[in-house]
């Protein structure tokens, strides 16, 4: 449903069983990236799987949120929430990865949590003006502060402007998406609202081939949107919720854990 979902009780909702097997895809296509990245020598030459396979994780993340944020909650800020939560748990862990400057940023599950918050709220304020709850000025103030906390925030959080960007535009192309008739003017329209979700994620990468995966993974989850998420099989083995949450700040764990072991292991004795 839409953030107000009460609102529109006649919108089509589509299935969401592709999600099942986005949760899988999404965790294994993660590791990878910060496996390599983080984990194993840089003599195994491995760093193509975090500019190939580890770019499709943060769009699916992204599409999954915007998707659950869009059709399968009526409590979208709520959603945010939980998401922030987990951030806070990974954050501490999260900086201990080595990286290349010591700025503050804040990991990716604050950038998903604010990107869901940002689209819902706008979303809600374009819902109560349509209604007439809400006079045209007091929407544009609301979306002028959207837009000035994108701006702010953007410079500490993982995937930046863009990553705080993809999901509001993924939850306004899936809607038209999901929503389009079979009239000419419906389907260019929707077809319209797909096309800035491929732009920013054009951008969020530097070279062309992380740049193709990310956007190959957005077609995907736009044509689910279109009506191929009804196609999508059920998965006989769906992912345990406490996996699912626990897994991004326990795999940075880890990981912080053997970077910390192979450094003492290296430390010259007394």
């Amino acid at each position: 449903m839409s953030a107000t979902a009460s609102a529109a009780p006649d919108t089509f909702r589509p299935t969401s069983t592709w999600t099942a097997w986005g949760q899988w895809l999404a965790l294994a296509t993660m590791s990878i990236d910060h496996l390599t990245r983080y984990v194993l020598p840089d003599s195994w030459q491995l760093d193509w799987a975090g500019s190939s396979i580890g770019r499709i994780a943060f769009p699916l993340f992204a599409a999954m949120v915007a998707w659950h944020g869009l059709f399968n909650t009526r409590d979208p800020q709520r959603y945010a929430r939980r998401i922030l939560i987990i951030g806070l748990a990974a954050q501490l862990p999260y900086m201990m990865m080595p990286r290349a400057s010591d700025a503050l940023i804040l990991n990716v599950c604050f950038t998903l949590a604010a990107g869901l918050a940002g689209g819902a709220w706008l979303r809600e304020l374009a819902d109560r003006q349509q209604r007439g709850e809400l006079a045209a000025h007091w929407t544009a103030l609301g979306a002028t502060a959207v837009l000035v906390c994108w701006y702010l925030l953007g410079h500490w959080v993982e995937y930046g402007h863009n990553g705080l960007l993809l999901i509001p535009l993924l939850m306004f192309a899936m809607h038209h998406l999901s929503q389009a008739g079979h009239s000419l003017p419906e389907r260019l329209l929707a077809a319209a609202a797909a096309l800035p979700v491929l732009w920013v994620a054009g951008q969020m990468n530097a070279s062309d081939m992380a740049k193709s995966f990310t956007v190959a993974t957005c077609i995907a989850v736009l044509l689910l949107a279109a009506g191929a998420a009804q196609r999508v099989p059920r998965l006989g083995m769906l992912m345990p919720r406490r996996l699912w949450l626990a897994w991004y700040p326990g795999h940075f764990a880890l990981i912080a854990i053997w970077l910390w072991v192979i450094g003492a292991a290296s430390w010259p004795l007394g």
